[in-house]
């Protein structure tokens, strides 16, 4: 469908400069981990899409999944971020590009699963779904410190203390938590689910 186009290693700078232009979190200053960073290139060699893959942000999740203690997780990687220039987005071309970036971290490196996560106050994650993804539910209710501004306002706290300090706890949006596995010798604990947008019952784990 999109043979014209090519998907090729990118560096963090290059990704840096399309995701504040193309991705909702980086427009609001949150920062992210590179690691293996592709971009999709149309016929005329204009960047139109990154995709970012990095290890697992925290250990516990791969813990809380298989069960297995930091030292064991080599080969489990999380996609960080994802997005497409809107003006050069043609029909299925998000799924085109992340499938062939899945195809290709796997020949860049050892993958024995991918998590992935979708703001529940953004989107479900269809995307996911659409490239194979299974789905596990909604991540665990969390707060986070918000500490008052002197023109009032309110700035989210990212780590340190909160005792003494002038602010508000506040309810974090929770993440639809998405799951592909391809070492066949893991077994998640994690229950599967009907996708976010279903209401038919899809039994236990994989």
């Amino acid at each position: 469908m999109y043979e014209n186009h090519t998907i090729k290693r990118v560096e963090r700078t290059i990704c840096t400069e399309f995701l504040n232009k193309h991705h909702y979190l980086s427009q609001q200053g949150y920062s992210y981990r590179s690691g293996f960073n592709y971009g999709l290139f149309n016929e005329e060699d204009r960047l139109i899409g990154v995709a970012v893959f990095h290890t697992v942000s925290a250990w516990e999740t791969v813990k809380g999944c298989f069960g297995l203690e930091n030292k064991e997780q080599a080969g489990f990687w999380e996609l960080g971020r994802f997005a497409l220039d809107s003006e050069h987005h043609g029909r299925n071309m998000a799924s085109w590009f992340l499938s062939r970036c899945i195809k290709q971290l796997r020949k860049d490196t050892e993958v024995r699963a991918l998590i992935s996560y979708a703001d529940s106050e953004i989107h479900n994650g269809g995307l996911y779904a659409a490239v194979n993804f299974k789905y596990y539910g909604l991540t665990a209710p969390k707060k986070d410190f918000w500490v008052k501004q002197d023109d009032d306002t309110y700035k989210k706290q990212s780590r340190g203390g909160t005792r003494g300090i002038d602010g508000e706890w506040r309810p974090r949006s929770r993440k639809h938590r998405y799951l592909m596995t391809f070492d066949k010798t893991l077994h998640t604990k994690w229950i599967q689910q009907p996708y976010p947008w279903t209401a038919a019952p899809m039994g236990g784990t994989p």
